[in-house]
């Protein structure tokens, strides 16, 4: 090597580097580094940050340079990129760590790793010994791992490590924000770098008016037609490679089927692929080639040669329901911010261009950055690694964004069932040996508490495939695990016995030492086939999604109290009586959630998975006008069995009997003429004279029942002691003291005429009505009033026939101008009765009486 070359391999690549726009801004990054310790770097795609920015700060500081990327498939192919530019293999100078594979060595200064890796490396090791400067790249994509790195760095460096480098990484970082939160004290130096973007043109292609994107099921396959179609266009319309970007596996596989017969190589890119094929789509062909992609190749891979985008709009992102225990990815648009970079990738090399699968005026209705993942997605791994951190709530930590209250919540709870942290929020050892398996909290533990039970090569074989989001043919877990050990192509591009592997290296020496160990114990003694096998592993991992059909029914319910179904397609789990549930999905808009893939159990297994599930309820209901009394064994909301129960609790008859009058109303109850009439004289009396006399509405009855009838209601048993029920005594409950003692008086039952009668005031309406024979009547000067005179009696003056012939509220006057026009007309109908010509001196009578 001639004297003047530089013998250090970073050394010389800075001394001849690539033509990369992110070269100008290496110098002002060093300086911000060595000044304060911390940076920003903000760079459009294809700068060449992720290439140029480690080299140049490994010989900047003292000690290794470690790089995060959100993807393993990211990572990989970053450390291949830099170590080629060097000339040498990766595992020297440059290396890379993913999860079940790490390929560095003593002479490694730059090592690429996921933001898992990482967080798994700090919570052994908080100091990072060794480590010089950390770079988080890809910062924009607010995963949940990054998120809380960042967070730990921070930490790290104002309590532990102050030497500690960090550098933040992003094309579409929030800058200012992220410079405030790394920076000790004061924000982190933001350093900026100019793209070199070549223009790219924007071509809107929408699908037609009845090809829907997405609907229940997922991307619709007339939606994949519309993108094959655009993609065969462009490969028409333009020149170079064409890059389309679908959400996620599934569509990649369709969309390239979709394309067979194009001429072009077409290369489908995913995490799942084996790593030759991903190298093979992020590599120049010697033809043209077309690679569909998910959001892999969004900004954090090179793929050479792209001058054309074809972009389905679509992007996957975590979705819980918390209410009913279901977590998974659901497909929503993407974001402005993420179409951009996608459209970004058509303009490295030159002038390019962006087919769009929407319409402009779609694209201006689009959120402007994606959601990030923690105010979405399952948080119980999050709050697990944060108890191992000694911060239960994240308080103190520089997060970008708190942690929502209710998600957090529910994250607790389930880390508490599983035994992982106390209820003081503290992570117990338990909670740790579950960490440390480097998975999903619930699918660790049914690591740790299988693996006695069913083996650990068979433990950790179901893990992996449920980790692995294997798919099920018929939603069947059994028959993918046999499917995956004959080494089928799922095997092959999952990487499934690679983690197998590891998963079973993680399995504590120790055995379960969990609350499920006897549990294990026992099953361990009926020899386990796999049929149940894989269900007890899953039942462990989601005991909440432990489910029994339902009686008379193909369909299921869930321990969570989840409704359930099998696909409408053929699946050999139909008819099964108990299945453990893996994946489950509920679509807007429906009852019940469709089951994506489970196993058998039988009911034995079941209660030992999820005993903390199991107890006994005692409920009392109001069914078809009975009260229906019995106690349940239950395994959540599972029913297992139950039997009558002889003597309730008086307060649970109450509260049934209260709910039957809910759903029933009051016409339930047994209203005899006098509790009605009291009812009625009350309400008057309410709309009369106000407070404090009661509202008799229903609504007010019901809202009050304990004040009025809750003494009656701990008797009833069923409709025949409703039927036993005082009404007019219960109201009476309902009336105000002192003012009650003038009930009669200001609303009296009756009153009495004139003849000496006493007749009954009807209260049912507006105003009262005394319904009188005319006869009666006579003599009666002055209409009578109630309510402390202050309502009018409206009376209906009858025919000797019981019919009303004249109605008033003003007795005087009718005498005076009604009553000749009456008498005419009914002294001819009527000859035997009396109609004299002066009322105000007649004698009043009852019967038939002469004039």
């Amino acid at each position: 090597m001639p004297s003047d070359v530089p013998s250090d391999p970073l050394t010389r690549l800075l001394a001849s580097p690539p033509d990369l726009p992110v070269l100008a801004s290496l110098p002002a990054l060093v300086d911000a580094v060595r000044a304060r310790g911390t940076a920003v770097v903000q760079a459009p795609p294809g700068t060449g940050k992720t290439t140029l920015a480690p080299p140049a700060l490994a010989l900047a500081v003292s000690g290794r340079v470690v790089v995060t990327q959100p993807r393993r498939l990211a990572a990989r192919a970053a450390a291949h990129r830099l170590a080629g530019l060097l000339g040498e293999p990766v595992g020297q100078t440059v290396g890379y760590a993913v999860r079940g594979e790490r390929r560095s060595s003593p002479a490694t200064r730059v090592e690429v790793v996921t933001t898992g890796v990482l967080l798994r490396r700090l919570q052994r090791d908080p100091e990072l010994a060794g480590v010089g400067a950390v770079v988080l790249d890809e910062c924009h994509e607010r995963n949940l791992d990054a998120d809380l790195v960042q967070a730990l760095l921070v930490d790290v460096r104002a309590h532990l490590r102050e030497d500690l480098v960090l550098v933040a990484m992003s094309a579409t970082v929030e800058a200012s924000r992220t410079a405030a939160l790394i920076g000790d004290g004061t924000p982190a130096t933001v350093v900026e770098a100019r793209g070199s973007l070549h223009p790219v043109d924007e071509l809107w292609r929408p699908p037609p008016p009845r090809v829907r994107r997405v609907d229940e099921r997922g991307v619709t396959p007339g939606f994949l037609d519309h993108v094959a179609g655009c993609v065969r266009e462009a490969l028409a319309e333009r020149e170079g490679d064409v890059l389309v970007f679908v959400p996620g596996a599934g569509e990649v596989n369709g969309v390239a089927r979709r394309l067979a017969g194009v001429d072009a190589d077409v290369r489908p890119l995913h995490g799942r692929l084996p790593h030759r094929e991903q190298d093979l789509a992020l590599a120049l062909g010697p033809r043209r080639r077309v690679v569909v992609a998910t959001a892999v190749a969004e900004s954090s891979l090179t793929v050479p040669g792209v001058r054309v985008v074809v972009d389905a709009g679509l992007a996957r992102q975590p979705r819980t329901d918390h209410r009913r225990g279901l977590a998974g990815l659901v497909t929503v648009n993407v974001s402005r911010a993420g179409a951009e970079q996608r459209a970004g990738r058509a303009g490295r090399e030159g002038p390019g261009a962006v087919y769009r699968c929407w319409s402009q005026a779609e694209h201006a209705q689009l959120a402007e950055h994606p959601e990030p993942e923690i105010m979405t997605a399952d948080l119980t791994a999050f709050a697990l690694e944060l108890a191992c951190w000694g911060s239960a709530d994240g308080a103190g930590l520089a997060l970008m964004d708190a942690p929502p209250p209710a998600a957090m919540a529910v994250a607790r709870s389930t880390l508490g069932a599983l035994g992982a942290v106390g209820s003081d929020g503290r992570v117990t050892d338990r909670g740790r040996a579950i960490a440390r398996v480097g998975a999903d909290p619930r699918l660790a533990r049914a690591l740790i508490d299988a693996a006695g039970t069913v083996g650990a090569r068979r433990a950790a074989e179901v893990v992996a495939m449920l980790s692995a989001d294997v798919r099920a043919p018929g939603g069947d877990l059994v028959a993918a695990l046999r499917a995956l050990r004959h080494g089928g192509p799922e095997a092959r591009a999952s990487g499934w016995l690679d983690e197998v592997r590891r998963l079973e290296r993680a399995i504590p020496a120790s055995g379960s030492g969990g609350r499920a160990g006897a549990a294990g114990a026992h099953a361990g003694e009926r020899g386990l086939t796999d049929d149940v096998a894989v269900g007890l592993v899953v039942a462990l991992a989601h005991p909440d999604r432990i489910a029994r059909r339902r009686a008379g029914g193909s369909a299921y319910l869930m321990a969570s109290g989840t409704g359930a179904a099998l696909p409408a397609e053929h699946s050999p789990l139909h008819g099964i009586e108990w299945l453990a549930v893996a994946d489950a999905d509920r679509g807007a808009g429906r009852r019940d959630a469709t089951i994506r893939s489970a196993a058998p159990i039988d009911e034995d297994l079941a209660i030992l998975a999820a005993q903390a599930l199991r107890h006994d309820e005692e409920t009392v209901a109001w069914s078809d006008g009975q009260v229906v009394a019995r106690r349940a064994a239950r395994l959540g909301a599972i029913e297992l069995r139950s039997t009558r129960l002889a003597d309730p609790p008086a307060a649970l008859v109450v509260a049934a009997v209260r709910e039957g009058l809910r759903r029933e109303g009051l016409a339930m109850l047994p209203w005899t003429d006098a509790a009605v009439g009291l009812r009625q004289r009350l309400a008057f009396l309410r709309s009369a004279l106000g407070e404090p006399w009661p509202d008799m509405g229903d609504e007010a009855l019901l809202a009050g029942v304990d004040a009025w009838l809750g003494p009656d209601l701990a008797r009833v048993r069923g409709s025949r002691d409703l039927r036993r029920i005082d009404m007019r005594g219960a109201l009476r409950r309902l009336l105000p003291w002192p003012e009650a003692a003038r009930l009669d008086e200001l609303a009296p039952e009756r009153l009495q005429a004139p003849s000496g009668s006493h007749v009954r005031l009807d209260y049912s309406g507006d105003q009262p009505v005394l319904a009188v024979r005319l006869q009666e009547a006579f003599g009666w000067r002055r209409t009578p009033r109630v309510a402390d005179g202050r309502v009018p009696v409206l009376l209906h003056l009858l025919s000797p026939a019981g019919r009303p012939a004249a109605v008033t509220a003003d007795l005087e006057s009718f005498w005076r101008t009604g009553y000749p026009q009456v008498r005419a007309e009914l002294r001819g109908r009527y000859p035997k009765h009396a109609w004299p010509q002066d009322p105000w001196t007649a004698e009043p009578s009852r019967g038939v009486r002469r004039g």
